[in-house]
């Protein structure tokens, strides 16, 4: 019998790695709760099948009673949130192998302040800070600091909590809203004044069993809305990998950023386990400073990682949860290029419109190289219709970067919904 896995969310995240769960040899089903309109699918090409499952909340005690209730042998945590309520200590106490961090080790993301503490305790490089619960010291950090600076709440904001400032006025706005208007709540009642740094940002996610580690191909997110990197910021439009890295500054990040963190949480008594996304800028003189630890897959940067894959990912996340890492589980081919397209609703980031009808799917499915990943989708009459901001993420692999982009392009051509935008420039830097 094969392993029964749980993926817990609802976006292109969980859609990407239940896809990929389902078509590792030791997995005979994956579930996934609460999921969207997109994650399911009969076994085709030797997958295990992916269903749906309803569930009251991703909290600790219905989470618990699921995976029970469904003979579950491997949950695999998608958001953040879960993770710093719990979900794994409930699990794991209960004999049930869980990839991601306890709620201790989840506030590496779950607390900026704690971050912040725990890098300078550690010696990893990160910017100059004061850590405010008052609006008076925001001012006062904000008014001596030399450099621009980046506000943050200390909890979790969904995204919201982080400010980059260009003036002391902003800056100032910013820590009102925070700290006097309440404006995100418990999350915002602790912020942390931040130098703004400059250089080149990049992102690297590593699985560990909370000793040893084996570091993923880099990927690289496009944030902004429109082409050229211009318009709001968003979730994510889009993402590439393999990104070429130095070898020396890929030895940087491993020796000055990861490996301490790493061992800086097993000193403290909260040993991590899971995978870590550090987000990094890169100064120029080459040093990594560490700008936010997150405890899960980004998002769409799963979506690109989990086709660079080969053998058994169960298998990976199964024995970093339990403390054995076999990084032999997967290979990644060496030809191996996969590149994400972000389909997005009328309206986003700003106010996405939903319920508008989805067309296409299943000729730009068949697509050769072509994996869709479902976000923001649902069903209504029959239907499948827009839910979110981020509708849909295209994912195409290739042997080079070219073929991939083509194919993933190709398949966004034959997608319809009223309103639909994306971005036309998708790893267009690695091309020119």
């Amino acid at each position: 019998m094969g392993r029964r896995a749980l993926v817990l969310g609802g976006g292109g995240r969980e859609h990407a790695l239940a896809w990929a769960l389902s078509r590792s040899p030791s997995v005979e089903l994956v579930l996934v709760a609460p999921g969207n309109a997109g994650i399911r699918g009969a076994a085709s090409d030797g997958a295990a099948p992916i269903e749906r499952v309803p569930i009251e909340s991703l909290t600790p005690k219905p989470v618990l009673a699921l995976a029970r209730k469904e003979r579950i042998d491997l949950v695999v945590v998608g958001p953040e949130g879960p993770l710093c309520d719990g979900v794994v200590d409930a699990l794991s106490e209960a004999g049930i192998t869980a990839f991601g961090p306890s709620s201790a080790a989840a506030q590496l993301e779950g607390s900026k302040a704690f971050l912040k503490r725990f890098a300078t305790r550690h010696d990893i490089p990160t910017a100059a800070y004061t850590i405010v619960t008052d609006f008076a010291a925001a001012e006062q950090a904000i008014d001596s600091s030399s450099s621009p600076v980046v506000v943050k709440a200390d909890g979790l904001a969904g995204g919201k909590g982080a400010i980059v400032t260009s003036t002391a006025d902003e800056a100032k706005a910013a820590a009102r809203s925070m700290l006097v208007d309440g404006a995100l709540g418990e999350a915002g009642k602790t912020v942390v004044i931040e130098e703004r740094l400059s250089g080149l940002e990049m992102s690297v996610h590593a699985v560990t069993d909370g000793e040893r580690m084996w570091v993923l191909p880099v990927s690289r997110d496009h944030k902004r809305v429109g082409d050229g990197d211009r318009g709001p910021n968003t979730g994510g439009m889009g993402a590439f990998a393999p990104v070429t890295v130095d070898p020396e500054l890929m030895a940087r990040i491993h020796q000055q950023v990861l490996r301490p963190t790493i061992e800086g949480m097993a000193a403290d008594g909260s040993p991590y386990r899971g995978v870590l996304y550090a987000g990094l800028m890169i100064a120029p003189d080459g040093t990594p400073n560490l700008l936010e630890h997150n405890v899960r897959f980004g998002d769409p940067e799963t979506q690109v990682l989990m086709p660079m894959l080969g053998g058994d990912v169960a298998e990976l996340f199964a024995s970093a949860a339990a403390g054995s890492l076999d990084e032999t589980a997967v290979s990644v081919p060496a030809d191996r290029h996969v590149i994400t397209v972000v389909l997005a609703a009328k309206g986003y980031p700003k106010s996405p419109r939903k319920g508008d009808a989805i067309v296409g799917l299943d000729e730009a499915g068949k697509l050769p190289g072509v994996h869709i990943f479902h976000a923001g989708t649902a069903r209504q009459d029959g239907q499948l219709v827009t839910s979110g901001g981020r509708v849909l993420g295209v994912s195409a692999s290739g042997s080079s970067a070219s073929e991939a982009r083509a194919a993933a392009y190709r398949a966004c051509a034959q997608i319809s919904f009223d309103g639909m935008h994306y971005r036309q420039d998708i790893a267009h830097s690695v091309l020119t």
